[in-house]
């Protein structure tokens, strides 16, 4: 886009910014409000300019997209052109606008909808996970098997040489729970309390350890204690620690039903708005303009190094590239979601957000006072509004889209690609 500020604009706006400056500029052997005006010229005249040529760029930028009716995308390059004309100030500035986004083939987007099932065996194997979650450890005089907890001692080494936390004693470990390298865990089955030995494996290529990374290491090896996981009986005090004084198993099992509904409900909604983004992604509805991109990667960067700030690791530069799909796909939805919310003049409900809110607070042990938190600040009501928003437009495009409904147990909706028995 070609602007043209006539010049003088800018020298009358210069002229009135010196008389201005007249009145208070101190200058040696002119008294304050005496200092001739060729003198303010001289001194001030070319950083008022400057001053006066950022705002009327800026204003009269402002004004020629209002006059056009465009919207900006980004921060505009100006060039300035060549001073042929001595009547006014010429530029060029270029800019991306912000897409215009036609809302079609949305019938052509295919969901797959969960639909929950929540039988007695589902909240069976929720109570069992109950029981695990606070299993004991009792001592037997057996070989270790799958499933135990061993303590052990160890010390490690490479070629003989010792290495950076090779060392460790009385160290717990539950076998089969893989938190040491692969092949580690593996080797203490059938070992007994006493029994020393050495144990052998392979860094992983990836290790991030780079010095040990793909090394081979051995492990002097001693087992202090072989324990077998002991469970909770679901009795009176099993069940009051969930809350429950009253209605013994049966209100416990309602309990965790109503919590497995609220839970699943949720992956539910997650799945089909998932479903729905990679719907309208397939259907490129415009071209993504490459400075909300960028901007968006530069958030994104700076939330990775606040991330490492707040676990106490060290900030390091962060490759913008690999936020460069993640960045992409935000901005297009951003856009997409706003041109349905738009078109469809869509506005949150009072009791759609107090319901927005209520879901959310559910999870919490105390959910009146997480409703109150929000109600009590427009900041925090704004961003809730925002999310009940975005649903509502997800909604939108689900309506337009091809669904099929899919029964699914509890389980193999929050495990996908598992089976009963893994």
């Amino acid at each position: 886009m070609k602007v043209a500020v006539p010049k003088d604009r800018i020298e009358s706006e210069v002229e009135k910014r010196l008389k201005s400056l007249g009145g208070r500029a101190k200058i040696d052997g002119f008294r304050p409000g005496k200092v001739p005006f060729s003198v303010l010229r001289k001194k001030f005249g070319g950083q008022v300019r400057q001053e006066v040529l950022g705002e009327v760029l800026q204003s009269s930028f402002s004004e020629a997209i209002v006059q056009e009716k465009l919207r900006p995308a980004g921060i505009p390059h100006i060039e300035m052109e060549d001073a042929a004309n001595d009547d006014s100030l010429e530029y060029t500035a270029t800019f991306e606008v912000y897409p215009e986004v036609e809302l079609k083939g949305l019938d052509s987007i295919q969901v797959e909808r969960p639909v929950l099932e929540i039988g007695d065996a589902d909240i069976d194997k929720m109570l069992e996970n109950l029981r695990k979650q606070r299993k004991t450890w009792v001592g037997v005089d057996r070989p270790a098997q799958d499933g135990d907890q061993v303590t052990i001692d160890f010390e490690g080494s490479i070629d003989g040489e010792s290495f950076a936390g090779n060392m460790g004693e009385g160290v717990e470990l539950e076998l089969g729970s893989g938190r040491m390298i692969a092949g580690f865990e593996e080797q203490l089955i059938g070992k007994k309390a006493d029994d020393e030995f050495t144990l052998s494996i392979t860094f992983p290529e990836d290790y991030q350890a780079k010095e040990l990374a793909g090394k081979a290491a051995d492990f002097a090896t001693k087992v202090i204690e072989v324990e077998e996981p002991a469970l909770p009986e679901i009795d009176d005090d099993f069940i009051a620690a969930f809350g429950v004084s009253e209605g013994g198993v049966d209100a416990l099992r309602a309990q965790v039903r109503e919590n497995m509904r609220r839970e699943g409900e949720q992956t539910v909604s997650n799945r089909v708005k998932d479903q729905v983004f990679d719907g309208l992604m397939a259907l490129e509805l415009m071209e993504t303009p490459r400075a909300l991109i960028d901007a968006e990667i530069e958030v994104l960067v700076k939330q990775r190094q606040e991330a490492m700030k707040q676990y106490g690791a060290p900030v390091q530069d962060v490759d913008p590239a690999q936020f460069e799909d993640q960045a992409k796909r935000r901005v297009a939805l951003g856009l997409i979601l706003s041109e349905v919310i738009q078109s469809n003049d869509l506005k949150v409900p009072p009791a759609r957000l107090r319901g927005t809110i209520e879901k959310m607070a559910g999870s919490y042990e105390r959910p009146d006072d997480v409703i109150k938190y929000y109600y009590s600040d427009k900041s925090r009501l704004a961003e809730m509004e925002n999310i009940a928003l975005e649903e509502m437009a997800v909604e939108w495009v689900r309506e337009q889209a091809a669904i099929t409904d899919k029964p699914v147990s509890f389980d193999d909706l929050m495990n996908p690609g598992q089976t009963a028995d893994s």
